[in-house]
């Protein structure tokens, strides 16, 4: 006991007299077996390399920690590549969804102004990225079935024909499904800051916000002083690189002429909202100046557009994204492996499941799983649904030619 208590004395002591604070030493173990100053873990909290042990080796030990490996290899999606991405950064790859803008047979007939297409920004590096997820590195991606030998380049391919809505129209319909997002105010109390709250919403006819607000909230009193204020809306909360909408624009009172009207559109995506008929509560419209939108933040697919407001109240929400949630709903829970079909006759990867996100008139977007990675798809329909009935008759065409074409039909 005298001897272990001396030595850990003197090495303790050793830390104290070290010429740089940058080089702490892990403390050295006891001759005793079984015993140590401190446990492995400690050892590593403890241990800082110094300006000489930084310089990492060619090729990481697969004995190294995987975070350490992780943190400071880039990878690049080419065969042979030894560090392939996480999961959350292969589906960022493949992201946003909307940003394709073609000129496809299925898009609607609308004027080429540029007004409707505003210029985007996208910068594509063939799948280069660097990673900061701390999700475990993933196993590179095998042979397409239709015989590349790089799935996601057959993946990419596909998604780049899609068709899809257009920006406008993809951004109205967002903001019409959507019922809560972060409203920025100019604080009152803290003069030049903004203040953040999350509030319910709903859109009326025309694309506008709505909101109901009780005069006790911050951002009430706040809005009273500044109307000018801005709504951030994200299409999935859980996806940072998925589309997020911003609205710039004035909250005014409701007249009482449209109180009706504006009370009806916001029960309608908030059936349970009894509160809105209290006293302190009252309705505000926010009166768009600009609406700016942006996709694939921190991949290699980044794209933003903005509208103004004639822009963004002339493009109308798809008719068919009403029947988002029964088609989904239903297709998820009782064909789950019908749409796994026909997204591998679609893309034609062996994707290992496919859950249904949402559907518009041009077709549908999936969650799929491939060699342990999860993806974000589009997968477009033969032609433009009519109606949600015309939706189902174009899902049984999808999946008759699926298994006709599958060698292993199930």
């Amino acid at each position: 006991m005298t001897v272990w208590i001396g030595r850990s004395f003197c090495a303790v002591t050793a830390l104290f007299l070290l010429p740089s604070p940058l080089t702490i030493l892990p403390l050295r173990p006891c001759a005793q077996e079984g015993r140590a100053t401190g446990s492995a873990a400690s050892r590593s909290q403890l241990a800082v390399p110094s300006e000489a042990t930084t310089k990492r080796p060619a090729r990481l030990s697969d004995t190294e920690p995987r975070s350490v490996a992780h943190a400071t290899m880039p990878f690049l999606l080419t065969p042979g590549a030894r560090a392939v991405p996480s999961p959350s950064t292969l589906s960022r790859l493949l992201l946003p969804l909307h940003l394709q803008i073609t000129n496809g047979r299925h898009n609607r007939h609308v004027p080429a102004s540029p007004l409707l297409y505003p210029r985007l920004r996208n910068r594509r590096s063939r799948f280069f990225a660097a990673s900061s997820s701390s999700s475990p590195q993933m196993a590179a991606p095998a042979d397409a079935a239709g015989g590349s030998s790089d799935a996601f380049e057959v993946i990419r391919v596909h998604q780049a024909k899609a068709v899809r809505l257009s920006p406008a129209e993809e951004i109205r319909t967002i903001m019409d499904r959507s019922v809560r997002g972060v409203l920025a105010t100019h604080s009152q109390d803290y003069a030049g800051y903004p203040s953040g709250s999350m509030v319910d919403f709903a859109c009326d006819q025309d694309g506008y916000p709505i909101l109901a607000v009780s005069s006790l909230a911050v951002h009430s009193k706040n809005l009273s002083g500044n109307p000018k204020c801005s709504l951030l809306v994200a299409k999935d909360p859980e996806d940072r690189t998925d589309t997020v909408i911003t609205v710039y624009g004035d909250a005014v009172p409701v007249s009482d002429e449209e109180k009706d009207s504006v009370r009806s559109a916001y029960l309608r995506r908030h059936p349970d909202a009894f509160w809105v008929d209290f006293g302190d509560f009252s309705f505000l419209h926010i009166k768009p100046k600009a609406v700016r939108y942006v996709s694939g933040v921190a991949t290699a697919l980044l794209g933003s557009g903005e509208f103004n407001v004639a822009e963004y109240k002339e493009a109308k929400v798809d008719p068919i994204s009403q029947f988002s949630t029964p088609i989904t709903s239903h297709m998820n829970k009782d064909h789950a492996n019908d749409t796994k079909l026909i997204v591998q006759h679609s893309t034609t990867v062996k994707v290992d499941f496919a859950y249904m996100l949402d559907v518009d008139s041009l077709g549908f977007n999936v969650k799929a799983g491939y060699d342990g990675s999860v993806l974000k798809l589009r997968i477009p329909f033969p032609r433009q649904a009519q109606d949600r009935k015309d939706v189902k008759t174009l899902i049984v065409e999808m999946l008759q030619a699926a298994r006709a074409s599958s060698s292993d039909p199930e």
